[in-house]
């Protein structure tokens, strides 16, 4: 995206009155928005060309969980960030829309203040990788900081933005051990309130991603994860 663009924002939920809410607060925040009223309606719009997806999981027909599973499983939109907007807000639910890619779960009812914010953090998670830093790598797992893709033994891999910057943490401090405080400090911004449990489900979701090299990120009970060289 070149400087001069706005980031573009998809809302896609079947009560348009919430639709057109979070467009004129999302439009005052300084974010292009367009909206869709189902998920069938939000294929029809090119996925690719939105930096994040606000998606209600309670739709008719294709619910949000189904349309996050076949975004993530698609190479082209898979790296797209999604925030789940739902009523669903127990536990399991919550773990269900992390398990499947999410980067934020905001429950119903909520400010718009709130979200704006949580929309604000995701765009603008990083890292304290030094910005001359190009790529990161240990043996054939590399992290290429220019293109934002991961890569094992040559094959590309699909991570999540939240699984991305975990890793790049892990990559850039080799042998380094982090308590889960620490990486929720170094990945999601301190407006946003997560869980150690959230931590947990994205480093146990990025290891089943890299494949031989889950063996390396190693936790340390009592202390937190590591990645062994």
């Amino acid at each position: 995206m070149r400087p001069d663009m706005k980031q573009q924002i998809l809302v896609i939920d079947d009560e348009r009155d919430l639709c057109e809410i979070l467009r004129f607060n999302l439009t005052a925040a300084g974010f292009e928005v367009h909206t869709a009223y189902s998920g069938e309606d939000a294929l029809q719009q090119g996925i690719t060309n939105y930096d994040l997806l606000l998606l209600d999981v309670m739709m008719p027909h294709m619910s949000g969980f189904e349309l996050a599973k076949r975004l993530k499983q698609d190479p082209d939109t898979a790296a797209v960030p999604i925030i789940f907007l739902t009523a669903l807000n127990d536990e399991e639910d919550t773990l269900h829309g992390f398990d499947l890619g999410a980067d934020d779960y905001i429950a119903k009812p909520f400010s718009v203040r709130e979200v704006v914010a949580r929309v604000k953090a995701v765009l603008g998670r990083t890292s304290a990788t030094p910005s001359s830093v190009q790529e990161l790598r240990h043996e054939g797992l590399v992290m290429d900081l220019t293109k934002m893709t991961v890569t094992v033994d040559g094959q590309p891999v699909l991570l999540t933005k939240t699984e991305f910057e975990i890793l790049k943490v892990f990559l850039a401090n080799q042998g380094q051990v982090f308590s889960r405080q620490e990486l929720l400090d170094k990945v999601w911004p301190r407006d946003v309130v997560v869980t150690d449990r959230t931590v947990d489900v994205n480093i146990t979701r990025m290891r089943k991603k890299i494949g031989r090299y889950s063996s390396c990120i190693v936790t340390r009970h009592g202390f937190g994860y590591l990645f062994v060289v």
